[in-house]
């Protein structure tokens, strides 16, 4: 696939001199991206205090788009034009992101929904260094936006769907206003496949799981009424991009460990992993689901060969099982780098649940030696929520502690 980047207007400077890169995708935007591109020139030019540069992604347009831009990059100073031979947002962003030098690279939609007044905010925590990502947001409290209740209720479906399945943090995926800074960039990238209207999605998830620091700013946002998105093709798509990156993530096919050990944020605490909270929340979840998985094997294996020996063949299994599914899921860690390690350091907590099981059992036997199998499954059930607790505290602390 080639491109092809047109000449900037005379005058309009070195192209290493740009801060900020503002890329603006398009397709078959003949009508409004000489409007568009007008404003934000002027708008940059007025109250932006560092040079800049506008990129007009053209993606396959199959109208007067080309000449406009064209004819755009000759009249404003610090305007380009890079031609696409394929449609798709995303791989537009993609090309235009990794062919740039400025230090930050941001990107608008071409009907500016977005007041312009949010760009500066947008991007100075990327200039600071104190953001990796930056993001516009019509769902956070604080902005202000126009537009009907259909959009405004998939929307607002769309990202609860993503902090259920993919456990997003960030409140708007979709918004047509974010920023990056380039370094980032350049390893983040290469990891996000979607070309179209997932790209987006998709970035912001891989730069979570990074563990990069993303930015959020309020804004204030007017929906465009000619909008030519076909949202039931643009929400069958996202399905299926969450279904692939959920896959992804779950069989640690991405690399972002390396990611995250250079630009990830560091723990508050040395060695401990952030986030005690969502990782509570996840290890109880897991630890309900082992405990009914533990009663279930029990209650099974209970006829054939003994409390004791019942006991330890349930245990064992849900050990392992609980090992796994808390490395992946509360803590994290994907690949296969220290798994056997890992399980190795739970065969050990399971032998700590094992003793403590045992001796409930043997002293609910020296108590009531005639009890019934309802008595010894609410002992073990006991047994069970203190050895939880320990197994968390432990795993957090040493199993999947982080490297300093």
């Amino acid at each position: 696939m080639s491109t092809e980047t047109l000449p900037r207007a005379d005058g309009a400077g070195d192209r290493s001199g740009a801060v900020l890169d503002v890329v603006i995708p398009v397709y078959n935007e003949e009508a409004d991206l000489g409007p568009c591109v007008r404003r934000l020139h002027a708008h940059l030019s007025e109250s932006f205090p560092y040079p800049f540069r506008i990129t007009i992604a053209d993606n396959a347009s199959t109208d007067a788009t080309p000449a406009v831009a064209t004819a755009l990059a000759v009249e404003l100073p610090g305007v380009e034009v890079l031609r696409l031979p394929e449609k798709g947002r995303g791989r537009a962003l993609k090309r235009a992101w990794t062919a740039s030098d400025a230090p930050v690279l941001a990107y608008m939609d071409v009907d500016l929904s977005t007041d312009l007044n949010a760009l500066l905010p947008l991007v100075a925590p990327l200039l600071t260094g104190h953001s990796d990502v930056s993001i516009g947001t019509r769902l956070a409290r604080g902005s202000r936006v126009v537009r009907g209740p259909k959009r405004e209720f998939i929307s607002r479906s769309y990202n609860r769907l993503l902090r259920t399945a993919l456990s997003a943090h960030f409140t708007d995926a979709q918004c047509g206003f974010k920023a990056i800074r380039r370094e980032v960039a350049e390893q983040l990238l290469p990891m996000v496949e979607d070309t179209g209207w997932f790209f987006d999605t998709e970035l912001l998830v891989l730069a979570q799981r990074a563990g990069l620091r993303i930015h959020e700013v309020p804004v204030d946002w007017i929906d465009d009424p000619d909008s030519r998105v076909d949202i039931v093709a643009t929400a069958v798509t996202d399905l299926k991009g969450i279904a692939r990156l959920g896959r992804a993530l779950l069989t640690g096919k991405l690399p972002l460990a390396a990611l995250r050990s250079r630009f990830g944020r560091a723990p508050l605490v040395a060695g401990v992993p952030a986030g005690l909270l969502p990782q509570l929340v996840r290890f109880g979840g897991i630890g309900v689901f082992s405990t009914i998985a533990f009663l279930m094997l029990y209650a099974m294996l209970r006829p054939f060969g003994g409390p004791q020996t019942a006991n330890f063949i349930a245990l064992l299994t849900t050990a392992i099982a609980n090992t796994a599914l808390n490395r992946r899921l509360t803590f994290a860690i994907r690949g296969r780098d220290g798994a056997l390690r890992h399980q190795a350091q739970g065969l050990l907590l399971f032998g700590l649940g094992l003793g403590l099981n045992a001796a409930a059992l043997a002293a609910l036997n020296a108590a009531a030696p005639q009890h019934g199998h309802p008595a010894e499954l609410a002992v073990l059930l006991a047994a069970n929520a203190v050895t939880t607790l320990l197994r968390f505290v432990l795993m957090r602390a040493w199993v999947f502690r982080r490297a300093d």
